[in-house]
């Protein structure tokens, strides 16, 4: 973030900077009746319930600038938000956007995060319609809040698995957290040099899936075409493991899952084998893979399973079975939460 050319963001000020990001934003939604202007935007959901759910990202703790691009940070930060309001079936509509920033930062860098803000906004029809900006002494905090709409009895929470429930799980595991690993690999061997481009061919896959996640809303699509509604569901930021234990406490089951059965891409098989990982391990645990995980009856067996990239990975129980993997040699073991936990010490 050289300043040759670079604009001081305090050229513009607070409201300048705010204006010059947003200005000429589109509004998509109908329940969007003003947007970014005033004191608040104006809303109208009419009959529709409100869904709101928030992300505060921090630098150095859920990204790290030295191999985050900025348009793909601003990219998955509105990722991050629609991927919770689709898993509670519903459908994201407006987001604001509240950034803290040190002076390390040009108004051409906030230009990128928007850049990438305002292309999540655009592919799922969501508006822009507030925010804030402040400094920041510690680097750069985001946080965003969405707003999303559902029918009442559309909604779908985490506390209805219902025993002989199938566990489901949409496209595949642990790719986003070896993309992290590979990343966080070159970093230490180059460090801050900018003359270094790392040859990361043949691992796109990977990175992309941490760098640039995708809210699975083609997934909700599908059931609601194929009239399936979820008995519980939530999207898989902290792991797959952390999120299964999430459901079946708040659903009061325990579960089955089949490590056979565990969705894993190629890529992320080979990488797991060049760190001498555990690949079963990696999916469980991983994280930021933003799938959705959810449960349907068995019942609809043949629907879920004709649905692309949905794989069923195992089945809830009473809960005095508790909650286990079956490993493909038939141990059982039971399921921990291993994966991210943002409140631990680094």
């Amino acid at each position: 973030m050289q300043s040759n050319n670079r604009t001081e963001i305090a050229t513009l000020g607070e409201f300048g900077l705010i204006d010059h990001l947003t200005k000429d934003l589109p509004l998509q939604n109908a329940s969007s009746l003003y947007g970014v202007g005033d004191d608040a935007a104006v809303l109208n959901y009419a009959q529709k319930k409100v869904l709101v759910t928030t992300d505060l990202l921090m630098e150095g703790i859920h990204f790290d600038l030295v191999y985050t691009p900025l348009k793909h940070l601003g990219y998955k930060s509105a990722m991050v938000n629609f991927s919770d309001i689709y898993a509670m079936n519903g459908t994201p509509k407006q987001i604001t956007v509240s950034i803290a920033l040190s002076k390390r930062f040009f108004v051409e860098d906030l230009e990128e995060f928007y850049a990438g803000l305002r292309l999540a906004c655009a592919e799922h029809h969501v508006d822009i319609v507030g925010g804030d900006t402040t400094s920041s002494l510690t680097g750069l905090a985001i946080s965003i809040t969405c707003l999303g709409e559902a029918d009442e009895d559309e909604i779908v929470y985490r506390n209805g698995a219902k025993e002989t429930n199938l566990v489901c799980v949409s496209g595949n595991l642990g790719a986003a957290y070896m993309g992290l690993q590979l990343l966080e690999r070159e970093k230490a061997l180059f460090g801050n040099k900018t003359d270094v481009q790392p040859d990361f061919s043949g691992k796109e896959y990977l990175l992309e899936r941490q760098l640039k996640p995708e809210a699975r809303k083609d997934i909700i699509d599908s059931l609601r075409k194929e009239k399936i509604k979820p008995t519980s569901m939530m999207d898989i930021s902290d792991g797959l493991s952390s999120e299964m234990l999430h459901i079946c406490k708040q659903s009061g089951v325990g579960c089955r899952l089949y490590e056979e059965h565990l969705p894993i891409d190629y890529q992320t098989a080979v990488i797991a084998e060049e760190f001498n990982m555990n690949l079963s391990t990696c999916a469980l645990n991983g994280g930021d893979d933003y799938e959705l995980l959810f449960t349907v009856p068995v019942s609809d067996h043949d629907k879920v399973v004709a649905i692309k990239d949905v794989h069923v990975i195992g089945y809830i129980t009473k809960p005095e079975l508790g909650s286990a993997l079956i490993t493909r040699d038939g141990q059982e073991f039971e399921l921990k939460a291993q994966g991210w936990n943002p409140l631990e010490d680094k």
